[in-house]
This record gives C-alpha cells, structure tokens and sequence, in this order.
C-alpha cells in the first residue's frame, strides 16, 4: 500500500512597499539624481523625520509576475537628463528582476526640478531624502 505525499503548494508574493524600497535604494547609485521626491504631504511628514525613506518619490503597482512604477526624481543641473533616464530605467530594472524574479513592465520618470549641486546642499541641509553628501564644499 502505497501513499503519495500531497504536492507541496508555494507562492511569493511582495508588498508594494518593498519594490519602492528597491527602486529608491538603486536610484541613489545614478550619478546626477540629486533626490527622490514626494508629494506635498510626504514632503510635509519629511519634516519631522530623521531618517531617510528609500520609498519616498516612489509609486509601484505590483502583481503576482509584474511590477510598474512611478518615480518622481531632482537632478543636478548640467548633466545629461535622457542619459540619467536611461541609466535609472537600466538600474531599477535590473535590480527588481534581480531581486525579485518580477518582470518590470513600465516605469515611468519625472523630473520636477533641476538645480546646481550647492543648491541642491543648501536646501537639503537637515533633509533626509538627499543623496548629496552636505558635508562636501562645492569649489
């Protein structure tokens, strides 16, 4: 008398939160991406916040095989925009498929403002979504 073991039943599945957090983390790594930013509300929560959130800037659309997102970035005036898109679309998508196994089938980039380097340090002083390191003097 023979028994079968019952098929064992797997799935994976990822919180929206935790594709945002990839995307965010591997736009830091893009030469020329001074920031992520939110809306109007995350920008006002990021006032009384003293850590950084990876996620902010971020929208992401996940399903069981697909993820999609909405990325809302500050670039240093100067550098080459298209090359900064093509450079973040590459890196994001690279790193989620990596990471996760998800297809990325749309991700969609908007620049909401573009400023100088010592700018970009002079306003992020106490902000903690600034890549840029405030300690470094622009000479």
């Amino acid at each position: 008398m023979t028994t079968e073991k019952p098929t064992l039943t797997t799935k994976l599945t990822f919180e929206d939160d935790v594709i945002k957090k990839i995307a965010g983390l591997a736009s830091r790594n893009i030469d020329g991406v001074l920031a992520l930013e939110g809306g109007m509300i995350s920008n006002l929560t990021n006032r009384f916040r003293s850590d950084s959130d990876p996620t902010q800037g971020v929208e992401a659309q996940v399903g069981e095989q697909q993820a999609a997102l909405d990325m809302t970035i500050t670039v240093e005036y100067g550098k080459d925009m298209r090359q900064i898109f093509n450079q973040l679309c590459q890196r994001v998508q690279q790193d989620i498929e990596r990471f996760t196994g998800l297809e990325v089938v749309d991700i969609k980039v908007h620049i909401n403002d573009v400023m100088s380097k010592q700018e970009w340090q002079e306003q992020a002083a106490g902000k903690p979504n600034s890549t840029v390191d405030t300690d470094d003097k622009i000479k």
